[in-house]
């Protein structure tokens, strides 16, 4: 199984949409940009959200199996995904990108 670089590129904040629907949240999200977890599989890094690895460890497990070329041509790197989070309120997106050739 290869391993898996997960880079935090962006965050989203919609504070139009937290005034009007979310209740007060102290730490909703402790990402910041550039921060690097390495996945192992299913293994959650350490310190990586619980929802965010909801939405990417799909990917990651793919990746970490060898798959490429995610919806035909998608990325320009055949071994990447950029997924996002599902908070609809502070979407954060990460790269994923296999780090190793598989072990023969």
């Amino acid at each position: 199984m290869q391993k898996v670089r997960i880079t935090v590129k962006k965050i989203t904040r919609y504070d139009d949409l937290i005034k009007e629907y979310e209740n007060p949240m102290e730490h909703a999200c402790a990402m910041q940009v550039g921060q690097v977890f390495i996945a192992n599989g299913w293994e959650k890094p350490a310190g990586f959200c619980d929802s965010a690895w909801d939405s990417v460890s799909p990917f990651v497990m793919a990746l970490a199996h060898g798959a490429e070329d995610f919806y035909d041509g998608w990325m320009k790197n055949p071994r990447s995904a950029m997924i996002s989070c599902n908070d609809g309120f502070r979407p954060v997106s990460f790269l994923l990108e296999t780090l190793e050739e598989p072990a023969e």
